[in-house]
């Protein structure tokens, strides 16, 4: 009998805690927005458990920026980027404008061709134009979408082997036989 109580109490912990767990995921992660002041691109974040529990007390999410690429300078601003957010919380967010660049693309290295990106899975990279390699987490916010524009996709993989490649450059002895098909 006890253990028919504590799986009810928890299924009831459970219904009532969801709406607060699914409104903090919604609303975490870095945002590119154009910022009204002044046209530019700014990386935002929003106040993610604000937003969820102001959800779990009023029924409707309260947004407020938890961060900005323009802080600290224009800390006082109005916050008007925030309706960009409410407008689309999915396609501002920086790791969706990734996904869709990525999609449709292949890796300028060895052609593996990138579908749709899994967030548990190691991240692909960027090609610099000077033929260097960037990851995701170096790159601001604000910049992503003047990288995208002038950068090409690079698979994980050969991410790896030219980061060796450009560090060790006396560890490499190039295969001359074709690469194997990956996949």
């Amino acid at each position: 009998m006890a253990t028919v109580m504590w799986m009810i109490g928890a299924t009831i912990a459970v219904a009532a805690l969801w709406p607060l767990v699914r409104t903090y995921r919604r609303y975490r992660g870095t945002r590119v927005v154009t910022c009204p002041e002044s046209g530019e691109p700014a990386a935002v974040e929003v106040d993610a458990r604000l937003a969820a529990m102001s959800q779990m007390s009023t029924g409707a999410p309260v947004l407020r920026l938890g961060t900005c690429s323009r802080w600290p300078a224009r800390h006082e601003c109005g916050q008007e980027c925030l309706a960009q957010i409410e407008a689309a919380p999915e396609g501002c967010l920086a790791r969706s404008l990734l996904g869709d660049w990525y999609r449709g693309k292949r890796c300028v290295y060895c052609g593996y061709p990138f579908d749709e990106i899994r967030w548990a899975d190691p991240k692909p990279a960027l090609r610099k134009p000077d033929g260097t390699t960037v990851e995701w987490g170096d790159i601001r916010g604000e910049e992503l979408s003047r990288v995208l524009a002038s950068h090409a996709p690079v698979c994980w993989n050969c991410n790896v082997a030219e980061t060796l490649r450009a560090q060790h450059p006396e560890l490499i002895v190039d295969d001359p036989r074709p690469p194997l098909p990956r996949g």
